[in-house]
């Protein structure tokens, strides 16, 4: 049977038809390696969650602090990188700049936009946070540095978009 729908003609079969299997459903090695990031990762947060405490922050404080030891950013860019709202992202900096650790300046690029940065006190917080991250440092020091490298580079590769 054929059928005209709108200029396009459509052809109907009688009896089943059958979906071709699809071919792109992961292998149980992928689901392995899928599971095993899983645990890094929550291993790895759980770590964090524990450090951050032991400086009297919240998990998102330190991760904030961490981005601002590197360079100062943008508020807008901060709330990108953390995946979370702005107005989330200005609770955050306040608590931390009350505590002396960030502090807001403008942008010499464009003065109308504000800069978190981290301060002295604040990069060093964030420096002991890394510092303190045993399970980072540990499993990877048992690994070779050609091992570390070819780990570095999958994960690169990744994340590569």
């Amino acid at each position: 049977m054929r059928l005209n729908i709108s200029g396009c003609q459509v052809t109907r079969y009688p009896g089943r038809v059958t979906t071709p299997p699809k071919t792109n459903r992961p292998d149980e090695l992928t689901f392995e390696v899928v599971d095993l990031i899983g645990a890094v990762v929550a291993r790895y947060h759980a770590e964090y969650e524990e450090a951050a405490a032991e400086h009297a922050l919240t998990g998102a404080q330190a991760r904030l602090l961490s981005l601002l030891s590197l360079e100062p950013l943008p508020m807008r860019k901060l709330a990108q990188r953390l995946r979370c709202e702005p107005s989330n992202v200005t609770g955050i900096v306040d608590r931390l700049e009350s505590r002396g650790l960030v502090e807001r300046r403008p942008d010499p690029a464009d003065r109308r936009v504000k800069l978190a940065a981290a301060t002295g006190e604040g990069r060093q917080v964030a420096r002991s946070l890394r510092e303190s991250l045993r399970f980072a440092r540990e499993p990877l020091a048992g690994l070779s540095e050609d091992e570390r490298l070819a780990l570095r580079d999958l994960l690169r590769r990744m994340l590569a978009d």
